[in-house]
């Protein structure tokens, strides 16, 4: 009788995230999604108040090189309890900074659960599913998620009112 050797499930494979926190609620992102974390004091001199920009949850444009990205306030984006953020993510492969409470720890998940159904509407773009960790349920978030295309133009739109407008003042001796 020959025996064979009973086959070894594959690993499960792991990816490597951030725990995070927005408004005091925890949330986590993939560390592959996240090409810096800033303290809001170091972007003083890299960020620009957008006025009137038409989006509550996006009042500054955070200047990197030719590329502006837009900071969206994640308190305000899920509605959450407004607590002042301390730490931006600048994201990679987006125009979208988020503005967050902290940072708790970095950790890797091993299982994705697609959202239940109770997740709807604009949810459903927000978060790519739920993760477990510690006994804890954590939305893991979409970094594409924060600001639509449609979003992206109304703020691309505003910026270029608001350019148009200073350029006026500016030809009529006038101050900003």
């Amino acid at each position: 009788m020959r025996l064979v050797p009973k086959a070894k499930a594959p690993a499960a494979k792991s990816e490597q995230i951030i725990l995070f926190r927005v408004g005091g609620q925890l949330l986590a992102i993939s560390s592959a999604s996240v090409q810096e974390v800033r303290s809001v004091d170091s972007l003083a001199g890299a960020a620009a108040e957008i006025k009137n920009s038409g989006l509550h949850k996006v009042r500054h444009l955070l200047l990197r090189g030719e590329q502006r990205l837009f900071v969206v306030n994640g308190t305000i984006h899920f509605g959450l309890p407004l607590i002042p953020g301390t730490l931006v993510f600048i994201l990679r492969q987006t125009r979208t900074a988020l503005l967050i409470d902290g940072i708790e720890k970095m950790t890797s998940m091993t299982h994705l659960q697609s959202l239940p159904l109770a997740f709807c509407a604009n949810e459903r773009h927000w978060y790519r599913g739920l993760t477990a960790l510690d006994q804890t349920v954590v939305p893991v978030v979409n970094p594409e998620g924060f600001l639509t295309d449609q979003e992206i133009s109304i703020l691309e739109a505003s910026q270029a009112q608001q350019a148009a407008k200073e350029a006026s003042l500016a030809s009529a001796g006038e101050t900003p």
